[in-house]
């Protein structure tokens, strides 16, 4: 038998984006200058610094239509990590002009471009789904997004950027 191990349960996490200001208020409320926006028909592209200690930079598509947000780091040299695309499910949009929203799901990928796409924090799924803080409708939402993008991902060869150019998306990244 194996010990539960206990969930960090938390609020979806919610980040703005305001294209005019070129800020990007991350879920804490810390807003940090963006150096790029680019805006598609289909999503939105942010490129900016960061002071993480694993990281230097980041640069994100924020796809509605997919509900997911697909991220870069740049890690330091002491904390690179095994991946290439590290996937987030939620509701990504505007909400006004020149202005986008992001509200994460919880759930997230990790791809590893022609080797595999992993699927992450099940748990807080459904922690945040028992501790009331996400709706059935909304975790059902999540779990057929990330499996739709694990689908189409995994159809490509595991290559992310194949099935967002199938779906006619061209992602460009610095």
């Amino acid at each position: 038998m194996t010990k539960a191990t206990s969930v960090d349960v938390h609020r979806p996490k919610v980040e703005y984006f305001d294209i005019a200001e070129l800020t990007n208020t991350d879920p804490k409320g810390f807003v940090r200058d963006v150096e790029s926006y680019h805006l598609e028909p289909w999503g939105l592209y942010m490129a900016r610094t960061a002071d993480h200690p694993q990281f230097h930079y980041m640069e994100s598509w924020l796809l509605p239509a997919l509900d997911i947000r697909a991220t870069v780091f740049h890690f330091h040299p002491a904390h690179m990590r095994d991946q290439d695309y590290y996937i987030d499910i939620g509701e990504f949009g505007e909400v006004g002009p020149k202005k986008w929203r992001s509200v994460d799901h919880y759930l997230d990928l990790v791809v590893r471009t022609g080797r595999e796409t992993l699927l992450l924090d099940v748990d807080e799924l459904l922690g945040a789904h028992a501790a009331g803080l996400i709706d059935a409708a909304a975790a059902e939402k999540a779990v057929a997004t990330a499996t739709h993008a694990i689908d189409g991902i995994a159809a490509h060869g595991y290559d992310f950027q194949a099935w967002t150019a199938s779906l006619d998306m061209a992602l460009t990244w610095r």
